[in-house]
């Protein structure tokens, strides 16, 4: 979608800016921290964390562990189908197997009853499976040779419990994946080879980070995030809390992120670096890396730049979807409802439901009426104030 690596280096430099300059003036905060401590010297990034955990305590008092009683993973699934019938009308259906595990679950989606497709969920963690989450196909959509709906499948690696509790990362994770199978389940195309997720790289992750914001909709917060044990829902001040935090840290972040999207875009110019260490030093020192920072992900275990064609080049997708998800969301809040009828229709005529059947930058102008900007996405990470 990008077309080539100046655009991409335009767009991961207007989000550098004001991340980095964030991050330096946390790193000031942390580093007197670190002087109280009677620890003299400049912060390290083997600081950091420790540091920008014991300052979130102080700032936000959000402990994980009064989260998860009012996470289960029963309420997220329903919170996430709840979302999906206000946006798309779809309805969920508990089917039995015998599935490929015994821990797998089944739901038929339909609409207006018609049958849309088959949605299986693997959740939990086990030896024989892969770490990590992902969304698969067992079968697209397809129109050709007659109508094929999708059978689709999301696996995650939540830790199995009676009843499973989830981390806000895990809700997340959870929504993330389902974005990306309604990606898959709304697919209205003819061909299989360009049936829901079958798009370009850098704007497959569009539907599914999208549908993380619902997770964070304080009315959706209030209806479906209720203590397992006793139905109450989650405190309005611990929500608050929750909320107020989403935005905490994000400097260090953005920069660890886009420094790894950076170095992997130099690798892949131009001729191969004889001693890509010393490239990626050379990357690092010429976009100011704050000291204090590493990058997310260290060359030698950078599985994106060795992935081949598919992802090597394209660990700054992640960020290129983010600001086009980022302005999603911010077409439903102009519109002064976030399951606004109009706008989710839109959405999924024009980018759900049309596969690869156009290109990229073609369904999200029809979408949006325009290409997005960076500005949503600074304001959801909290840099946009930020000299």
């Amino acid at each position: 979608m990008a077309g080539g690596p100046d655009r991409v280096r335009e767009l991961l430099m207007q989000v550098w800016e004001p991340a980095r300059a964030k991050a330096l003036a946390d790193a000031q905060v942390l580093t007197r921290m670190l002087n109280a401590d009677g620890i003299n010297g400049a912060l390290e990034p083997w600081d950091w964390r420790y540091y920008a955990e014991k300052r979130r305590k102080a700032e936000h008092d959000l402990d994980e562990t009064a989260l998860k009683p009012y996470l289960s993973l029963d309420a997220m699934l329903g919170a996430m189908f709840d979302v999906a019938n206000r946006l798309f009308g779809l309805e969920f259906r508990p089917i039995e197997g015998p599935f490929y595990h015994p821990d797998v679950r089944g739901w038929e989606v339909t609409r207006q009853g018609r049958h849309m497709a088959v949605f299986l969920g693997d959740y939990f963690a086990r030896a024989s499976k892969r770490s990590g989450a992902w969304c698969s196909a067992m079968r697209a959509q397809r129109k050709l040779g007659g109508e094929v709906r999708p059978i689709v499948v999301n696996v995650c690696n939540f830790a199995k419990g009676a009843p499973t509790l989830l981390s806000h990362d895990d809700a997340r994770t959870l929504f993330h994946e389902f974005g990306h199978a309604l990606h898959q389940m709304l697919s209205d195309v003819t061909y299989p080879l360009i049936s829901g997720t079958s798009v370009a790289r850098d704007f497959v992750e569009l539907p599914s980070q999208l549908y993380e914001h619902w997770l964070d909709v304080p009315a959706v917060l209030d209806r479906h995030a209720r203590h397992w044990q006793t139905g109450a829902p989650m405190p309005v001040d611990l929500r608050d809390r929750l909320l107020a935090a989403a935005t905490y840290d994000q400097g260090f972040a953005t920069v660890e992120y886009v420094a790894s999207a950076l170095v992997d875009l130099a690798f892949h110019e131009g001729a191969p670096p004889a001693d890509p260490i010393a490239r990626e030093a050379e990357v690092l020192a010429e976009i100011g890396m704050p000291h204090a920072i590493a990058m997310r992900h260290a060359t030698p275990h950078f599985a994106h730049v060795f992935a081949g064609d598919g992802y090597s080049a394209g660990y700054y997708s992640y960020m290129w979807s983010e600001v086009m998800d980022a302005d999603a969301f911010a077409a439903f809040e102009e519109a002064g409802d976030v399951f606004d009828p109009s706008t989710a229709e839109r959405l999924e005529r024009f980018i759900l439901s049309a596969g690869g059947s156009r290109p990229a930058e073609e369904l999200y102008t029809a979408f949006r009426g325009r290409m997005p900007g960076v500005e949503a996405l600074l304001k959801g990470r909290g840099l946009q104030d930020v000299a």
